[in-house]
């Protein structure tokens, strides 16, 4: 697991092995916006689903977001909670659409 931190949120970029650590550590990364790469061979289970999921319910309490990079995602397979797109480009595209949404309902 590799943790970068950018301007406007920090960058994880997570293998399958690594998985079992970031879920340790959620605790000491998620004061930021979080986006996640999945390498290529990390396959998604209902297990890493569900563990998202609760991610994304934690993040969006503290006002932040939290997006999932990853190609070849079925989107009807996924719940509409938890933001997944195929490209880094498109997860800050989502950080911006939510910052606006934000404002809008403060």
């Amino acid at each position: 697991m590799e943790v970068l931190e950018k301007n406007q949120y920090n960058l994880i970029k997570l293998q399958e092995s690594s998985f079992i650590e970031f879920e340790k550590r959620f605790g000491e990364i998620n004061s930021n916006h979080i986006i996640v790469i999945l390498s290529e061979d990390f396959n998604i289970r209902k297990k890493n689903i569900s563990f998202f999921l609760e991610v994304a319910k934690i993040q969006k309490i503290n006002n932040k977001s939290f997006v999932v990079v990853k190609n070849g995602v079925d989107i009807d397979e996924i719940p509409e909670l938890l933001n997944i797109t195929p490209t880094l480009g498109e997860a800050e595209d989502v950080l911006e659409m939510e910052a606006i949404e934000r404002d809008l309902f403060k």
